[in-house]
């Protein structure tokens, strides 16, 4: 039977990750793994996470499984997180494996209540978006996001392609932090979307995978949160692995908002695609959130580390940009300033991109998406000055 299999593609940011280890150079620098990383070039454990750890190596008597749908006091936690008060009676949630694992479910239970609905993304959109929904066989479709040449959202071909939506469909959105441009809606965008969004028919289904990354938790969220009061029905699938720095313990959630006299029912059918999954989700990585942000030292430090991590990426934004500048001779890549979160897409093209890997030994993904970062004081004027040689 095996041998019927076919070889499947290389995930290409892995691969950048697997050529960038084997590179031998002292000098090389890795801008395509989408983790941050501090000044030194560590992505450190927070310091609330550690005493959150010890907290729970003191306290945890047994390690029998969780509920199908994870810890309530998590979900009710990242509810709260996410959204404010105000959705007790309108929010089914589960825990996931991640961000992508909420993503997965997500999609699951698009395909369970309506086969037909296609759903749209963003172009560009992270590449796990259209390789899930691939796999998974439902009907697609995409809206113009961004503008190359002027590194902002081309807001105009969005809304005339969201203007073609079915009803039914289901829309695919980035709450903030847009990946892989790092190019936002502002507030009064927002507005449009959703009226038209509204007018259309379609669900919205929010991945909201860095919140507080870019301009702080509560402004990060606000565009979630005006989508949330708009609909009766939203899809959000959101992540921890950025803001509380636990990538590896696998920590997400899936909240689907409906009307109070429904919420028993998709509650049921999220727990039923846990359990044709993977049954029940992990739980360490989401008890440490739980903990952290039901205890009000804890999370105080917490916010104090992710509001550190969001400025020093907002400086390397800056300074990026003035390098760019006085490297090129231009306002060219002055947008980058401007861009929010962990990614800008540069607008090289690919040939460039394999020469400054080449040559420079600077590693980003094809299309010319770099995390910030991946950066930091010292390496900013050696990638300006290596991008202004291949320009």
């Amino acid at each position: 039977m095996l041998e019927a299999l076919n070889p499947q593609p290389q995930d290409k940011i892995l691969q950048l990750i697997a050529m960038f280890r084997e590179d031998p150079r002292d000098t090389k620098i890795d801008l395509g793994v989408g983790v941050y990383k501090d000044p030194t070039g560590l992505t450190p454990v927070m310091r609330a996470v550690k005493a959150a750890e010890k907290k729970l190596w003191d306290s945890e008597k047994t390690k029998t499984y969780t509920a199908l749908a994870g810890e309530p006091a998590y979900n009710a936690a990242m509810v709260g997180l996410i959204l404010g008060d105000g959705y007790a009676d309108r929010a089914a949630s589960v825990a996931t494996p991640g961000g992508t694992g909420a993503i997965r479910q997500a999609l699951e239970l698009i395909r369970m209540a309506n086969p037909k609905a296609k759903v749209w993304m963003s172009n560009p959109t992270w590449p796990n978006h259209p390789s899930i929904v691939k796999y998974l066989g439902m009907p697609s479709g995409e809206y113009r996001y961004f503008d190359a040449a002027t590194g902002g959202v081309d807001f105009a071909g969005l809304l005339a392609d969201l203007g073609t939506v079915a009803a039914g469909d289901a829309v695919l959105l980035h709450g903030c932090c847009h990946n892989p441009t790092g190019a936002n809606l502002d507030a009064a965008q927002w507005d449009q979307v959703i009226a038209v969004l509204q007018a259309r028919g379609a669900i919205p289904f929010v991945d909201l995978a860095y919140q507080g990354f870019g301009d702080g938790l509560d402004a990060d969220a606000e565009a979630t949160r005006k989508v949330a009061a708009a609909f009766p029905e939203v899809l959000i699938a959101a992540s921890c692995s950025k803001n509380f720095g636990v990538y590896r313990e696998r920590t997400g959630i899936l909240i689907a908002l409906t009307s109070p006299d429904r919420k028993a029912v998709v509650q049921g059918n999220l727990n039923y695609l846990n359990r044709q999954n993977y049954s029940f989700p992990p739980d360490h990585g989401a008890r440490l959130v739980t903990m952290i942000l039901e205890d009000a030292a804890l999370t105080a430090e917490w916010k104090s580390e992710l509001e550190d991590v969001r400025q020093n990426m907002l400086g390397l934004r800056q300074q990026l940009a003035d390098e760019l500048r006085r490297a090129t001779n231009s306002d060219r890549f002055d947008f980058v300033a401007r861009h929010r979160g962990m990614f800008s897409r540069l607008g090289l093209t690919e040939a460039q991109v394999t020469t400054l890997r080449e040559q420079h030994g600077i590693y980003m993904v094809g299309d010319s998406r770099i995390n910030i970062a991946g950066l930091n004081a010292k390496t900013v004027p050696v990638l300006a000055a290596a991008i202004a040689q291949v320009l």
